[in-house]
């Protein structure tokens, strides 16, 4: 049995949900990471969105004891999740990308937290990139229609430390000690199952990205504390499955983008305004979608 499997007949106290598509063997070093890193009671629960090269036959070779669902077809992140969940038995659900290697005692960090803190529905680890930095997705401010034009005009990236223009990644927080976010990423967070329970989990509207901003706003108004622990550390390859299809995945999301500003915000503005959002994201969906298939770049970021 690896270190932290839960014994046959007991609950396990953490599931981890993995969503997997054509990454075989950055999964499988997922995998690893996440049996020899967890010292708690969990399971782990693949779901392979009709994955071509061979990702589900290895787990199962190699990870036996993991909970296998395999997609007639890539039905997106959310809607993958969703299915995950209907799997899972356990307190707390760690949502975790394969390009996500947890670290020694990150999983018992969060699920700890979690547990001194039952007025937390959600919380992160940091997110280190393999050159050292930090990923700056772990620890967010909603996008209202402010922080997004901050972001989208360059201005978070001129002033990072500024409360107002570099809110959108918490620039203005310490990144070495814990304190609220709004959001984190769903490549790596782990979310109170009782929570989930009440506010719904993902929203099947999101085929890829934006889904854990979805999800986090709506514990937030659902009255859930969502946290950044740095204590947990994990590290995060970061857009192995986006750059098989760049294209796409720019489109996917800029419209995820669009489709949490009219879910949560349009209501607000006049139609003007939203206009102007809506021009605001698909001109900079066509400035990066044109550099990219100028450059023919896998790695543009969106």
């Amino acid at each position: 049995m690896e270190a932290g499997e839960s014994k046959p007949g007991r609950e396990p106290l953490v599931s981890a949900i993995v969503v997997s598509y054509n990454v075989k063997d950055l999964l499988l070093d997922c995998l690893a990471a996440l049996f020899q890193g967890t010292d708690v009671p969990l399971e782990v629960i693949v779901v392979d969105n009709n994955s071509k090269d061979g990702s589900a036959a290895a787990v199962e070779a190699e990870f036996p004891q993991v909970k296998l669902h395999r997609m007639r077809k890539n039905v997106g992140f959310g809607k993958a999740n969703n299915v995950g969940l209907e799997m899972a038995g356990g307190r707390f659900v760690l949502l975790l990308n394969p390009d996500v290697m947890v670290g020694q005692r990150c999983v018992g960090e969060l699920a700890d937290f979690l547990l001194v803190r039952p007025d937390v529905g959600a919380v992160g680890p940091r997110l280190v990139r393999p050159d050292g930095r930090p990923d700056a997705a772990a620890r967010r401010a909603f996008p209202t229609p402010s922080i997004a034009f901050y972001r989208l005009s360059g201005l978070s990236r001129l002033f990072p430390h500024s409360p107002r223009f570099g809110r959108y990644n918490m620039g203005h927080q310490p990144a070495g000690r814990a304190h609220e976010i709004d959001a984190g990423t769903a490549a790596c967070l782990m979310v109170r199952r009782a929570a989930v329970a009440k506010v719904g989990f993902f929203d099947p509207a999101y085929f890829m990205y934006g889904e854990d901003l979805d999800l986090c706003y709506r514990l937030k108004q659902g009255g859930w504390k969502i946290y950044y622990l740095p204590s947990a550390q994990a590290l995060h390859i970061k857009g192995a499955s986006s750059r098989q299809e760049t294209a796409r995945m720019l489109y996917e999301f800029h419209s995820a983008m669009w489709t949490f500003h009219h879910k949560h915000y349009a209501d607000e503005l006049p139609a003007f305004g939203n206009g102007l959002v809506w021009a605001a994201i698909w001109t900079r969906w066509a400035m990066l979608s044109g550099w990219s298939a100028v450059t023919r770049n896998p790695n543009v970021s969106p």
